[in-house]
């Protein structure tokens, strides 16, 4: 997978991980993918949410630890 960007929302809690990812979205072209590492559990919720109101496409979410992988293709 050729990821674009990626961001480091560690530490960070709901809605800060969503609110970042919004913005990194928003510099990207359609198509690119962005990689969001995250510590809040809430946060596999939430992108799915998230993508579901922007049309961004979650391409892959995993657990790996105590960190949370998420994949968002750009609308």
């Amino acid at each position: 997978m050729d990821i674009h960007k990626e961001i480091d929302t560690r530490g960070l809690n709901c809605p800060l991980p969503i609110l970042k990812a919004k913005k990194a979205l928003a510099e990207m072209v359609t198509g690119q993918l962005l990689k969001v590492v995250a510590t809040d559990t809430g946060s596999m919720r939430d992108f799915q949410a998230f993508a579901k109101q922007t049309g961004n496409e979650l391409v892959e979410q995993q657990t790996q630890g105590s960190e949370f992988i998420h994949i968002l293709r750009r609308r």
